[in-house]
This record gives C-alpha cells, structure tokens and sequence, in this order.
C-alpha cells in the first residue's frame, strides 16, 4: 500500500528518471557479480595450466579451489552484518579496492603456497562484495514486481559471466601464462569505483548493533574445521584427525547459534530460519550450487584432460548451457507470477535431474556434444529455480536487514561451491588414485605425480616415449572417468533433494 501512494506524490516527469537511474545502478552493481563468476569458471579452465606450472599435489589443488569459496562462506555473514552497520555500499567499495590489488598479486604467484594464500585473501575481499550487491537492490526497488525482474537479472549475471569466462579465460590461457586470468578483476573493478558513488545511494540498518568480533571468529571455527576434516577423511579414509576436526566446527557453531540467542543484536538473526520460504530457498540454493560446481569441476577437466580440447573450444562447449541459464533466469519471472514457487522450483530442478542423470548412466564417458546437451539441461532448471529462490529470500526479510539476509544467501551459494569441490572433488580424486594403473619405468616423483590427479598424468605422459605415455594416458583417463560417472550420480541426488525441498517448504509461500 505503501508504495501506490508514495508513487502518486512523485511528480511523473520525475518518474521516468528514477526509474532509468534503479536499472543504471543494477548495471553497476551487475560488474562485482560478473567478476565472481567469471573468476570461478576461469579457475576451473586454468587447472590443467597451474597443475602443470606450479606441480600442486592433489590436495594442494583443491585447497587453492577451495580456499577462496571457504573465506567467502565464513565471512559473508560477518560482512553482510557489517555492510549493514557502516553502509553497504562503502563495504562495496573497501572490497572492490582489495580485490583488485590481491588480484594483480595472485597473477604472478611464483610457487602453489603463494597462489593458495592470495585465494584466501581474495576470498577475504570478495566477502564484501556480493552481499552488499543483493542487499542494495533490496533497498533501490522497493517494488516487488520491478525487484522480482531485478533479481533475475542479478542471478542471471552469475551465468552471464560463467558463459564470457570460459571465452575469455579460453583466450587468455591461448595466448598468455595462466596468472592472465587474475587480470580480469582490474577492468571490471576500475568502473565501478568510479560509477559506485555517482550512481548507488548509500544505504544501512538504521539501529545498527555493536561489531561482534566473538560471533565472527565463531562463525569462521565452524567452517574451516569441517571442511577440513571433509578433506581429511575423503584423502585418506575416516581418521582421529578428520573426526576432531569435523567435531570442532560443529562445536563452533553451536556456540555460534547459542551467542546469537543471547545478543540483543545479534550478528545473525535466526529468526529468519523460522521463515519455510526463507529456510527452504536458502537450502535449494545451496544444494544446486553443491552439484553444479562440483560438476564443473569433473566436467572442464574432461573437456581438456580427456578429449583433449583447447580451453578455448571447452570454454565454447559449456556456453550454450551457460547461455540458456541466463534465458531461463528472465523467462521464469512471468512465469512466477502464476504459478506458485512450491510448484516451479522443483518442476525446474527435475530437467537438471535428468540432465546429471544422463552424464552418471554413461560413467562418464561422454562426447562433447553429450556435454553440451546435458550441461544445457543443468543450467536451464537450475537458473530458473534460483531466480526465483533468491527472490524469495529478499521479500521475506524488511530492507533493514537486506544485508544480513542477503549474506545468508551467498553463504549458501560459496557453501556449496567449497563443499562441491570437496565433495565431489574428493570423491572424484580417490576414485582416479584407487582405479589409475601405473606402467612401470616411472621415477618415482613421476609416480606421485600421475598417480595423484589426471592433470599431473597428463603432464608426466608428455616425458614418456610414445607408447609408454598412450598407456599411462588411457590408464589415467578411464580412472578419471569412473569417478566422473558416479560424482555425476551424486549431483543428480543432491539435485534431487532441492527439489523435493522446494516442494515441501515452500507451500505457504506466494
């Protein structure tokens, strides 16, 4: 009712230019989202180029995935509470500064241990960029309608720049060391120092809490032990080590939920979680974003590793699934004003079911062409699931505690990308060393490296006569794929899950 009236008080020739001036400022606030994504889908395209630069153990290879993701879900609830407090959009602008410095950093990492702890720096900075991008659109269109279309571009930026990544990144590893790909950050981060403050209003909780530096390092303790130990136990089987770990971080949090109980401000509001459609859309979120990184992960490697394409052309062979999420993420908006989310959120996520259904029945030995098809599959129920999802978080929370809900929201998607990895990464890194078969006449730094990831076998073949390296590259690239087929399985379920998710707790919700 509120906004009805306020829009007739508006002189119309007024009307006309606020509304140009909310869909320039989502322009904006658009390049932060561009540039996770693309630095994500880049990443993934360049391991073959850093396994064999920098020579990273299998472990070493997944904590530089990981790390970065891993900041990210341990500080986005600290930061969207602090964007909330000091003004979002200055958040925006202290992070964007950050990572574009780390960024140029990490293009000349001289050895795996440097590259790894700039990752956790830029995981550092990124943790202030996307919360405040979501919260501030909460506050720029107050109207549901306009803020429903807003946010589907929003999450469509995601595929818009996993789809220029590949590209790009395809390019730029063509024709230049890997670091070129950490170089993106600089053009896209220089605009938007700039136009940041001309064009996107500040905006903060007007009874703000005091900064809770117990609840932040809480909330750290109790991400970094269990993927830790999700590591530990997935490298080497279920041990003392692995278990203390997973019990310290569990232990954390909850201490992390009885502190937030007790403050009177607390840095996480668990009321929100009492919320189904709130609850409900942060879990779809996460278990999508779970299989869908995990599947990009098993899926670039093939590409290059095992059909043998150029990052270029893999790049160009997942645009069409990337492109078709982006359509999916716009289409759905009308779509969702008809029909209710309970019911679209899973009819969407089944396509993808069947979509990773269709990679686990070969076991992974597909062609490109099947790729592209069945990634088309992936990104079309999931962008339109999450449109709606994200969308639903935002309108079940009052625009003062947009950052703190929107923090919540990216917790589960960075969430899913480091537990995607993990999991799936992990699942799929101790099938390849129990299934690889290694010839004899190997070194034995030769047998570590081959027998630890498909990457480092690939390498190894190229000092290998002829035929000695055809036997270790048909070795390493049916291990490889075995453990494609059944992490594919994984992400079907996991798929699955979301859907039925959706469909019991989002009932109520319109």
């Amino acid at each position: 009712m509120t906004t009805p009236n306020t829009t007739q008080s508006v002189p119309t020739a007024v009307q006309p230019a606020r509304s140009r001036r909310q869909w320039v400022a989502l322009a904006v606030l658009m390049l932060p989202v561009l540039l996770v994504s693309i630095d994500n889908t880049v990443l993934n395209f360049a391991l073959p180029a850093i396994s064999e630069a920098l020579q990273p153990t299998g472990t070493q290879l997944l904590w530089m995935i990981d790390i970065y993701p891993l900041m990210l879900a341990g500080l986005l609830v600290a930061m969207g509470s602090l964007g909330d407090r000091i003004g979002r959009r200055k958040l925006l602008l202290i992070g964007s500064a950050g990572f574009g410095i780390v960024s140029v950093l990490a293009a000349f990492a001289p050895s795996i241990e440097y590259l790894i702890a700039a990752r956790a720096l830029l995981g550092f900075f990124g943790a202030m960029l996307m919360p405040s991008t979501l919260s501030l659109l909460r506050s720029v269109f107050t109207d549901r309608e306009q803020r429903r279309l807003a946010v589907a571009v929003w999450a469509s930026g995601f595929a818009a720049g996993s789809a220029l990544g590949p590209i790009v990144g395809g390019f730029l590893l063509e024709h230049f060391t890997w670091g070129s790909v950490f170089l993106i950050a600089v053009p896209l981060l220089l605009p938007l120092l700039i136009m940041v403050p001309l064009l996107v209003p500040e905006s903060r909780d007007p009874n703000p809490g005091k900064i809770d530096v117990a609840s932040i390092l809480l909330s750290l303790f109790t991400m970094l032990p269990i993927v830790l130990g999700i590591k530990r136990v997935a490298e080497g089987g279920f041990d003392l080590f692995g278990a203390i770990a997973v019990l310290v971080g569990l232990a954390a949090g909850v201490l992390f939920v009885r502190r937030q109980k007790r403050l009177e401000t607390p840095m996480l509001d668990l009321e929100l979680f009492r919320r189904g459609a709130f609850s409900g859309a942060v879990l779809i979120n996460l278990f999508s974003v779970i299989a869908l990184v995990g599947g990009l992960f098993f899926v670039s490697q093939h590409l290059q590793l095992v059909l043998g394409l150029s990052p270029m052309n893999a790049g160009l062979i997942l645009v069409p699934g990337l492109v078709v999420m982006i359509i999916a993420g716009l289409a759905v908006v009308p779509i969702a004003k008809r029909v209710r989310p309970s019911r679209l959120i899973p009819a969407a996520l089944l396509i993808s079911v069947g979509g990773y259904a269709a990679i686990a029945v070969t076991g992974g030995e597909i062609s490109a062409l099947g790729i592209a098809v069945t990634f088309t599959a992936l990104g079309l129920g999931i962008g339109a699931a999450e449109t709606v999802s994200n969308e639903l978080i935002l309108s079940n929370v009052s625009a003062d505690k947009a950052g703190a809900a929107s923090a919540v929201s990216e917790t589960a998607y960075e969430l899913g990308a480091v537990l995607g990895t993990a999991i799936l990464g992990t699942i799929l890194t101790a099938s390849y060393r129990a299934a690889v078969e290694l010839p004899q006449g190997l070194s034995a730094a030769q047998q570590a490296a081959a027998g630890e990831t498909l990457g480092g076998a690939v390498a190894v073949a190229g000092e290998l006569p002829t035929d000695l390296g055809a036997v270790l590259l048909d070795s390493a690239r049916a291990a490889f794929d075995s453990g494609a087929g059944m992490a594919a399985w994984i992400g079907a379920g996991l798929v699955l899950a979301a859907a039925v998710i959706g469909l019991t707790t989002l009932r109520k919700a319109s």
